[in-house]
């Protein structure tokens, strides 16, 4: 048209030139289209949470689409093919990745994934990598699109090709923690074991190391010092004056671990790996601290003192000599000549009679010789069996002090001391006879606190300093229908754990009662439900009502009853009276509902009147269920009673010497008080009868028995086989290999 004018205005050359216009316009218009799409799939991105699409949209120069015809379906393939030196992954097709920014483990995964990436081309321009590869992206441009530091990202390449797992994923920090930092840390951990993270963090940031709080945490997390401290401030307490054990979490594992054994034992199944592990751990700990326990070394007459007392020998055998020690036959004698044993009578007079000694087969046995004694001689004391036993007997039947007892006697009253004491270690248990002893199933508790001196140092003599003397709590454990005493023990202390720690010997024991009865101690729900979960708790009466008074004098003044402005609370002791008086549940229930209803006029006159309704309210529960009951009794009068029993013995015993021998006179006294029976003035139902007759059992032959009754001191040596009920069990704790004393411990 420009060369030849008069062709450019021919029809065909202009409906040519109006197409083309056409088709250049409508060019224009799709790809103006294509743009604005584009930019509108952007924004929806981020509208939606993607900010690796969104803000970071320069991505999206990395996406090469492969070529493919108008309108067919895009196509996701990911094929792996395998290489000589490992697999090669292709992808081809319209692919995306969403990363959340805030994440730094997968903020960086990504990074280090698109470092991998590699194009048909080797990139140009750039350094190659320390495994000589030049990958697709560089980092300066994932350090601008990520918003990170050029060298972090060198960095966790350093520690991906190294292998080094722990600083690369145990990081929850943007912030790079190295190894130095992370040491500086330790050590300021390690200094202050007893100083938190917070304190740490502020320390270190006022000696001006640039570090986070986070790294802090995550510096103590990764090298273990949490859980280290954790641990350590579970048996320890961590102070800047020193570190000491922690006395309650090993007795609490103590006994967290008995109780599981007796769970076990009850359901004949094996030791956990766990239990073995913790049971493990507690003996390496106690072995540390000095605590591992030892048995008492044998007692030479102690076989002997129970065959007497409860007819617990083992059947004669003609010609066979037992080791006094270990139970086992003797066959040869230690020289042919007999050796002269000088005792004194029942006169006071000298004797003389000859002894053998043989010697001991049994290589574990602690002694090689033994001399063989008649049953009423004992090794090295000059007084015979039956002497003791009349110490004894006027000591504990008689409720008579050991300094009198020594004068009747002729004996100094150290000895009758010593003897007396004695006893509790190497008599038989109860159990050994009888087994577990018979129980009605409602079992009353109650604690007794008596003074227990420090031991005064060795070689000091009588010294004029007064010893230290400690409160220490006796627990008692009583049948409520025999009066029979199922267990006794001392604690140093009156916690929960000294609580719980007596009920599980009374599990242990074989003991399950049904109605446990105690006083509104707050230490006793917690241990009951723990021990025995399956017995119903009741509180004493008489023990609430005296406390509720107390409480009542302590907010009201002492003489409350006396003044004319405190009439409410005399009206308020009768009305809680009234209530654990009654002798109905619906009569109880109904006078326990007028009292809650005085609550708020009381508190709005005196606030701490609110003490005794919500105490009332606690303990109401276990109150009201032994009212109108046929097997759960109101108080706790047995225990009480036994109590009672108990400081006659205490006081005329004249204190403890050291917890030792507090211990070994609660066995004296248990053995006594089992034994002895009730007077002839008591009620008619235990008038002459003592508690294990009460139980079911026939001791009246038992000399052990007579012993405790008063009678004289006159039967044979050899006894009959047949008075004692589990004569069986007792020959074998007899004839067993240990001696009978480390039985009883």
């Amino acid at each position: 048209a420009v060369a030849w004018p008069w062709l450019g205005q021919q029809p065909e050359l202009r409906v040519m030139r109006w197409g083309l216009g056409w088709l250049r316009c409508g060019i224009l218009i799709c790809l103006v289209g294509d743009a604005a799409r584009q930019q509108w799939l952007l924004l929806q991105a981020w509208r939606l949470g993607h900010p690796l699409v969104g803000s970071l949209g320069m991505l999206g120069a990395m996406v090469v689409m492969p070529d493919r015809q108008a309108g067919e379906p895009s196509e996701t393939q990911v094929t792996v093919t395998a290489t000589e030196g490992g697999y090669r992954v292709d992808l081809r097709g319209e692919l995306h990745l969403v990363v959340n920014g805030a994440d730094p483990f997968w903020l960086r995964m990504t990074i280090l994934f698109l470092r991998q990436l590699e194009g048909p081309l080797p990139r140009q321009g750039s350094r190659a990598t320390r495994e000589g590869r030049r990958p697709l992206v560089p980092q300066q441009k994932l350090a601008a699109w990520f918003g990170v530091a050029q060298p972090h990202i060198s960095l966790w390449e350093k520690w991906w090709l190294a292998g080094d797992w722990a600083n690369l994923l145990s990081l929850n920090s943007v912030e790079v923690l190295t190894v130095e930092l992370r040491h500086q840390i330790v050590d300021v951990l390690a200094r202050f074991p007893w100083r938190g993270v917070d304190w740490v963090y502020t320390y270190l940031r006022e000696q001006g190391v640039a570090v986070t709080h986070d790294q802090v945490k995550q510096a103590a997390r990764d090298s273990g010092w949490a859980r280290l401290r954790l641990t350590l401030r579970r048996f320890f307490v961590l102070s800047p004056d020193c570190i000491r054990p922690r006395d309650e979490s090993l007795l609490s594992e103590l006994l967290a671990i008995i109780d599981q054994l007796m769970n076990q034992m009850g359901q004949a199944a094996g030791l956990s790996p766990q239990v073995q592990w913790e049971i493990a751990h507690l003996q390496t700990g106690a072995a540390e601290l000095g605590l591992v326990p030892t048995l008492p070394g044998a007692v030479p007459w102690a076989q002997k003192l129970n065959w007497v007392l409860f007819a617990a020998q083992a059947p004669l055998e003609n010609g066979v000599v037992r080791c006094t020690f270990c139970g086992c036959p003797a066959e040869r004698r230690k020289g042919g000549q007999p050796r002269s044993k000088r005792y004194r009578d029942k006169n006071g007079e000298w004797q003389m009679v000859a002894v053998y000694r043989y010697c001991c087969d049994n290589p574990a046995c602690p002694y090689a010789s033994f001399t063989h004694l008649p049953l009423g001689l004992l090794p090295h004391s000059p007084y015979p069996l039956t002497r003791r036993l009349e110490v004894l007997q006027m000591y504990a039947w008689g409720r008579s002090t050991y300094r009198r007892t020594a004068q009747a006697c002729g004996i100094r009253p150290g000895r009758a001391y010593q003897w007396v004491r004695a006893f509790g270690q190497d008599l038989l248990p109860v159990a050994a006879l009888f087994g577990v002893v018979r129980s009605s199933g409602v079992v009353g508790i109650d604690e007794k606190w008596v003074q227990v001196p420090d031991k005064a140092p060795r070689g000091s003599g009588r010294t004029r300093l007064p010893k230290n003397r400690h409160w220490m709590y006796v627990y008692l454990a009583v049948d409520v229908y025999t009066y029979d005493l199922l267990h006794i023990a001392i604690y140093a202390h009156n916690t929960a754990a000294s609580t719980r720690a007596f009920l599980l010997a009374l599990k242990a024991k074989g003991y399950r009662p049904t109605v446990i009865v105690t006083d509104l101690r707050p230490e006793y729900g917690p241990a009951i439900e723990q021990v025995f979960p399956k017995a119903h708790h009741h509180e004493c009466l008489f023990h609430a009502m005296r406390w509720f008074h107390t409480q009542i004098k302590e907010i009201y003044g002492a003489d409350y009853a006396r003044t004319h402005a405190t009439r409410e609370a005399v009206e308020l002791k009768k009305r809680i009276k009234a209530a654990l008086q009654a002798k109905s549940k619906r009569t109880a229930q109904k006078r326990y509902g007028d009292v809650i209803s005085l609550r708020q006029s009381y508190v709005a006159q005196i606030p701490e009147a609110a003490a005794v309704f919500d105490s009332l309210e606690r303990h109401w529960p276990k109150l009201i269920n032994g009212i109108e009951s046929i097997t759960i009794p109101k108080t706790n009068n047995a225990v009480e009673l036994v109590i009672r029993r108990f400081e006659q013995h205490y006081q005329n015993f004249c204190g403890f010497e050291n917890l030792a021998s507090a211990r070994l006179f609660l066995g004296v006294f248990e053995k006594v008080y089992r034994f002895t029976p009730f007077t002839s003035d008591a009620q008619e139902r235990v008038r002459g009868k003592c508690p294990l007759e009460l139980a079911g059992y026939d001791i009246a032959k038992l000399p052990m028995a007579q012993v405790c009754r008063g009678w004289a001191l006159s039967w044979p040596l050899d006894l009959d086989q047949d008075v004692v009920p589990n004569v069986e069990r007792s020959q074998r704790l007899c004839l067993t290999a240990h001696p009978i004393c480390c039985i009883i411990q």
